[in-house]
């Protein structure tokens, strides 16, 4: 692919103050970063090279409409950077911009028809919009589904903290503690910080991370005879190999964490019939979690007589 000189040719001064940014960043001064991207911009003009990196830094200190206005900027250049459009795509997606997200994709398969990262998003945006998962009934008493029902926006939580929180779809209590703490933080730009304010706020309510998976699991445990036949055949290390370090559509990543499926393990115990049972859950996300166990010498439970 022919570089644009619109995107390669970076004015020295422009990369030294990109430089500048980066180390500002990596000691965690973000306003300090941002302040530094936006002189720069003032005085080189606004060269994709600096949007992308003001509209990641925004977005990572959680003023979502600044880098909202910044990105929509950037996918109107006339050679957008594809980082920049995976970004605003999955953007798009997170608010039920579905056309708009697929606009994106489609522009980056344009200049890179084989992007990994495009050609699965794609799928998971065609097809049109999708409503919000809907969770099995919790088994709980009243006051605690009335603590479930509180949505999170009724939290005292940072911006930034409830941006991330939007972003993955998470909206009442009872979403939350569906979701342990390495789920958070496998979530894109999610870090500690959010992470200590949210188990505070849980805290003060008698409530936890995770508390509620055990609930919901589609899958059981170890002393399952089906999981330990499995463990048998290909080992416990691969079953235990948590779903947040492998690649997944957007909706086969929120389809997994709302059931508590965190592992191989946990998805090899499902069967197709559970999972085509969640609302909006379709043919496109099995056949992904399929193929994803053919891979690994496994498949999905087997339906018992």
């Amino acid at each position: 692919m022919t570089p644009h000189p619109t995107l390669d040719a970076i004015p020295p001064a422009l990369a030294s103050a990109l430089d500048k940014a980066e180390e500002l960043e990596a000691g965690g001064r973000f306003s300090a970063a941002i302040g530094a991207i936006e002189a720069a911009i003032a005085e080189s003009g606004r060269h994709p090279a600096a949007l992308v990196k003001l509209a990641y830094l925004l977005d990572k200190h959680g003023d979502d409409h600044a880098a909202a206005r910044v990105y929509e900027e950037i996918i109107h250049l006339p050679h957008p950077p594809v980082r920049a459009l995976l970004n605003q795509a999955i953007r798009f997606e997170d608010s039920g911009e579905f056309t708009r997200a697929e606009r994106c994709l489609r522009r980056v398969l344009e200049v890179d028809p084989n992007n990994a990262r495009a050609r699965l998003y794609l799928r998971n945006v065609s097809g049109g919009a999708t409503a919000r998962l809907v969770e099995p009934a919790e088994q709980v008493d009243p006051q605690r589904n009335a603590l479930y029902d509180i949505p999170v926006t009724d939290v005292d939580l940072s911006l930034r903290a409830r941006n991330c929180l939007r972003k993955m779809n998470i909206r009442t209590l009872g979403d939350l503690v569906r979701v342990t703490e390495a789920e958070l933080l496998a979530y894109r730009n999610f870090g500690d910080q959010s992470l200590d304010e949210i188990k505070r706020a849980l805290s003060q309510k008698g409530l936890s991370l995770g508390q509620s998976s055990t609930e919901r699991r589609v899958g059981s445990t170890s002393d399952d005879p089906h999981f330990a036949s499995l463990e048998q055949r290909v080992g416990r290390d691969l079953l235990d190999t948590p779903l947040t370090g492998i690649a997944l559509s957007v909706r086969a990543r929120r389809a997994t964490a709302h059931l508590g499926i965190r592992t191989v393990g946990d998805l090899a115990m499902c069967t197709e019939a559970e999972l085509m049972g969640i609302k909006n859950f379709g043919t496109t996300s099995l056949d992904e979690l399929r193929n994803l166990l053919v891979e690994r010498s496994l498949g999905f439970r087997p339906l018992e007589g």
